[in-house]
């Protein structure tokens, strides 16, 4: 019983090691947008990865109100951030943590009609919008090879060294080792990274020291929330978003974990997405949705109970309340991360293609289906600028490569597909 107590925390801080970089990233960079100082700096962070515990939790645990059951990690959604911002400096905290809590009442209320559109997702969209979400997340994998953005030494041969040696650290774990030490790869490689970026000098422990032992988060900590309907709006075409992409993540990891996605199952997913989004506007976080990085890890670790994420949910939650803990994972360098990521990214692709694997390749349509939805994905990630031009709310929608990917998917596969059945019947 220790034994798989033990190998069910280690699984468990590898799905926070993977997620957590992403995970403060959303309070960082609001945050310094916002001109929060340090004291507001270091609630937010504490309070994201509390917030994002809880969320965690109620995913996995499945009752009849919400909760999708499966092996999910919940984080701050990308997707927010702009709109945060914006709506911050127009308008104040107060008023971006109140169109957060709308935003969140806006998902339990319609979670039971969205579901309705799982007929909509058939596997040739399913595994177009999963293959998208992977390649979306590359470039992510790529920057932190190099380095991260804006860092000094960006695309220096010693972050390349670092993130490709532990790549082939986690390789040669998975072709040389069985059982747990092959599920626990990639923490391993974190691990070995780290300790190689130590001895070269490319680690700081000055984080560590300067984080506090104790951080108790309180409800509306920067004041009781306000409504402003603009903002409000704003954050529901966030949460819209949030939903589709969860969509695909549901449905890769049922595909992984051998189990069909019904309408119930999505519904309690929304439900639980939607609950968290709303603690995090009462706590003074942000809007969470489940995050894609973590499907890859699934996989890798051929560890698909929910036993692994409870406990990441609960690490995160004491994460959150004793940033001193959390400091320690700030420590791995973005280009140990990197290598990691490159694994874990390709299988959420590998993923995709296995679900397309099912499909009718001597189709027309369906190939029109993958071609078109991969290539506008895909399209939009290297091109982030591409509707700069376009209103602010449109532009929310299509510059996320995951959503313009997954409805283009849903379009083209109704225009081509089932209306095809619709004549012939």
């Amino acid at each position: 019983m220790k034994n798989s107590a033990g190998k069910t925390y280690l699984l468990g801080t590898q799905h926070v090691l993977a997620m957590y970089a992403g995970a403060i990233i959303v309070p960082l960079i609001v945050g310094s947008a916002l001109k929060l100082n340090f004291e507001q700096m270091g609630y937010i962070i504490a309070a994201d990865l509390l917030t994002s515990g809880l969320a965690t939790l109620l995913q996995a645990w499945r009752n009849p109100v919400c909760g999708i059951g499966l092996p999910v990690v919940l984080g701050c959604t990308f997707t927010a951030v702009f709109p945060m911002i914006s709506i911050g400096s127009q308008y104040g905290m107060t008023a971006m943590y109140g169109s957060i809590i709308c935003s969140g009442l806006f998902v339990v209320l319609i979670a039971n009609y969205f579901s309705k559109l799982v007929t909509f997702f058939p596997p040739v969209v399913t595994g177009s919008v999963v293959t998208i979400i992977g390649i979306t997340l590359v470039p992510v994998a790529i920057n932190n090879v190099a380095g991260g953005v804006g860092s000094a030494d960006f695309g220096s041969l010693s972050n390349f060294a670092l993130a490709f040696g532990v790549l082939l650290f986690i390789i040669l774990l998975n072709r040389f080792t069985t059982g747990f030490i092959r599920s626990i790869s990639v923490l391993l490689g974190l691990i070995a990274g780290t300790l190689v970026a130590a001895i070269m000098g490319n680690v700081s422990f000055s984080s560590v020291a300067q984080a506090s032992w104790f951080n108790m988060i309180t409800p509306f900590y920067f004041g009781l929330p306000t409504f402003e309907p603009s903002a409000i709006i704003t954050m529901i075409v966030v949460a819209i978003v949030s939903m589709i992409e969860s969509t695909g993540v549901f449905m890769a990891l049922g595909e992984i974990c051998g189990k069909k996605i019904t309408e119930t199952d999505l519904t309690r997913g929304y439900r639980a997405e939607g609950i968290a989004v709303i603690l995090g506007g009462i706590f003074n976080s942000f809007p969470y949705t489940t995050f894609s990085q973590n499907v890859g890890l699934v996989q890798l670790s051929h560890s698909k109970t929910t036993n692994v994420t409870i406990v990441a949910g609960f690490m995160l939650i004491v994460l959150g309340l004793i940033p001193k803990f959390a400091a320690l994972a700030m420590i791995i360098p973005n280009s140990v991360l990197g290598g990691a990521m490159i694994a874990m990214f390709g299988i959420v692709v590998a993923s995709g293609i296995k679900m397309l694997s099912k499909v009718d390749f001597a189709s027309n349509e369906n190939l029109l289906v993958i071609a078109c939805s991969v290539a506008l994905g895909l399209g939009v990630t290297v091109v982030p600028n591409l509707f700069v031009k376009f209103p602010p709310l449109l532009k929310m929608f299509f510059e996320n490569g995951i959503v313009t990917g997954a409805l283009t998917a849903v379009i083209l596969n109704i225009i081509l597909n089932m209306g095809e059945r619709k004549a012939a019947s």
